[in-house]
């Protein structure tokens, strides 16, 4: 049995310590909101609140949940989430599949071309005038199809394909098997860890997403994310009409209902990761480290 150093054990005590103070910086936070969201006003307003609400209420959340912009801006972006994610590894997969074979040709031309997109972009007014070219702007189509894939989540999962034993592939071709059975029958049940990262990454990605719809998006509200929304809620609170309209004129309300507006935005996709965690980790190790 080999016997850990002191030097050792200390270092990994200074690890845990920052780990624990990173989480704790990025866990206060929403921490903080929540216990604003759920206190009373005359607490908010006499700034008392840090991180236990006081004053416990409900009144910021049933405002926010019985507003019909909200339910329609949370159940668009709901419906636009799953849509791009099961889009996005669609892609993922098609593209990431071919690349394992050695025989490809120009395999590797390919390879270059792929990755050359990570660091060059056309920018941003050229992609504008693109979308307008294809009649994609004010069109919902505009927040799915420009973003159906990521070259490094690519990346991912096709190093992920590459630990899947070659033998399985050949054996299933001498049997007759066609490339998409392969796909369909061997790949992707063998990928599930890497498949349900990758679907965490695009739907945290999406649900978060507002700058393509914040670009392409300008009057037609019944297709703005919910992200968006809460941007413009937000950036306009100081507007005496706008804060009249969303109940923001008085001070203690105006911190409760936005502390609820952000809650309302964020909770739902944070309740997402305890279902993938057990495949969270061995997907993101395993695809990583294999080329």
């Amino acid at each position: 049995m080999k016997v850990r150093s002191t030097s050792s054990k200390i270092g990994d005590w200074v690890f845990v310590i920052i780990c624990v103070l990173i989480s704790i910086i990025c866990v206060l936070p929403m921490i903080h909101l929540a216990a604003k969201s759920l206190s009373d006003t005359a607490f908010l307003i006499r700034h008392e609140v840090f991180l236990w609400p006081k004053g416990f209420n409900l009144d910021a959340y049933k405002t926010v949940l019985s507003d019909a912009k909200y339910q329609r801006a949370f159940i668009w972006t709901a419906f636009l989430t799953l849509v791009c994610t099961m889009l996005s590894l669609f892609m993922t997969a098609l593209c990431a599949y071919p690349l394992i074979f050695p025989n490809l040709k120009g395999r590797g031309l390919i390879n270059v071309f792929i990755t050359i997109t990570m660091f060059f972009n056309a920018g941003t007014i050229p992609n504008y005038l693109l979308m307008n070219d294809l009649n994609l702007l004010e069109n919902p189509l505009v927040l799915i199809i420009p973003g159906c894939m990521s070259v490094y989540n690519m990346i991912i999962m096709r190093s992920f394909f590459y630990g899947i034993p070659d033998s399985l592939r050949e054996s299933a071709e001498i049997d007759g098997a066609s490339f998409v059975k392969i796909l369909t029958r061997i790949y992707v049940p063998l990928s599930k860890p890497v498949f349900a990262s990758l679907a965490l990454f695009y739907a945290v990605g999406r649900w978060n997403g507002y700058g393509d719809a914040l670009m392409y998006i300008k009057t037609n509200k019944n297709f703005f994310p919910l992200q968006l929304l809460l941007y413009n809620i937000l950036n306009n609170a100081n507007s005496v009409e706008v804060a009249a309209q969303e109940g923001f004129m008085q001070p203690g309300l105006q911190d409760s209902l936005k502390s609820a507006t952000v809650m309302f935005a964020t909770v739902p996709i944070l309740l997402i990761y305890p279902w993938l965690q057990k495949y969270f980790i061995a997907g993101v190790s395993l695809g990583a480290v294999k080329e």
